[in-house]
């Protein structure tokens, strides 16, 4: 017997809530994308068109002269180098003490994993506090080394109890019996079961914890005083606050509007190569990305 699929009809306030929801997504779009669309037209556009207010959506008289000056800056170039660094190996940290602390607190039988659990929370909502902490690293030796970027950010709890509900709801204890049976160890089933089926929420934990390293600023700003370990956002903010110029220190005005110009030019082309790798990466965890939020931390 053949059924026909009978489309149902929308009705006139089913058609003004699609409308008005359009129009209002429209709208928030415009308001979120214009402001990159503004930047990037910047970094493209001449000094003086920049200062004087002529760039609204293209680019005017169109230069690299933003990006030259990135490229031949080697503070810039050194703030890239150690960006990379301590996102890929912070990022790479945190995935072992993430995945290693999430997954003995998914088991059932670990005794007295909900006391566990709840002082790691108890960590979120309160800590030492900064003065506290900055002697711990001082006493540690980490002030002004690479470590001190990574050591105190080696885990997140928040994105720890991400991967303990991923993997409490994704991982059944039969499986692990079925392993342990044909004499699977528990690393072994950890490192040839779980990790290869926790594709999901690794992709998710590498883009939290790598835009957190990549945007970091404050730590470097606190621990850090040599400027070849300052990573590019501490440059950049440095470029971005610092760099403003006092017009009563200049008396030639076209020289302090050409500079102001350079420096507001500059601005805008670091803006967009600082923002380039984290885009770069987001396609790659874009599949997994939606599936680990959703299992790892609406269930359980």
């Amino acid at each position: 017997m053949k059924t026909s699929n009978k489309l149902i009809k929308e009705s006139k306030a089913d058609k003004a809530f699609i409308i008005g929801n359009y129009i209002i997504l429209a709208f928030v779009l415009v308001i979120v994308l214009y402001p990159i669309i503004y930047v990037v037209s910047a970094s493209f556009s001449s000094p003086q068109a920049v200062i004087g207010g002529e760039v609204w959506l293209f680019p005017v008289e169109p230069t690299l002269m933003g990006y030259e000056a990135v490229f031949k800056n080697n503070q810039i170039l050194v703030g890239f180098k150690n960006s990379f660094i301590y996102m890929i190996c912070g990022t790479f940290i945190n995935l072992i003490m993430t995945m290693l602390c999430a997954y003995p607190l998914s088991r059932k039988e670990l005794v007295g994993r909900n006391v566990i659990t709840g002082i790691f929370v108890f960590t979120m909502y309160f800590s030492g506090g900064l003065v506290p902490t900055y002697m711990l690293i001082q006493k540690l030796g980490l002030l002004n080394t690479r470590w001190a970027m990574i050591i105190p950010a080696a885990m997140s709890v928040w994105n720890m109890i991400i991967a303990r509900t991923y993997l409490q709801n994704t991982i059944p204890d039969t499986l692990y019996e079925a392993a342990e049976i044909d004499g699977c160890s528990p690393i072994g089933f950890f490192c040839k079961v779980v990790m290869p089926l926790s594709k999901p929420i690794l992709a998710v934990l590498v883009l939290y914890y790598g835009v957190a390293h990549w945007n970091t600023y404050f730590s470097a700003m606190i621990y850090l005083n040599n400027q070849d370990l300052f990573p590019l956002q501490l440059i950049l903010r440095n470029i971005l606050i610092m760099n403003n110029i006092d017009p009563t220190m200049m008396q030639d005005v076209e020289a302090m509007l050409q500079k102001q110009g350079l420096v507001d030019l500059l601005k805008y082309s670091v803006i967009v190569v600082a923002s380039v790798p984290v885009l770069c990466i987001y396609p790659f965890v874009q599949k997994y990305f939606v599936k680990g939020v959703m299992i790892g931390a609406l269930k359980g």
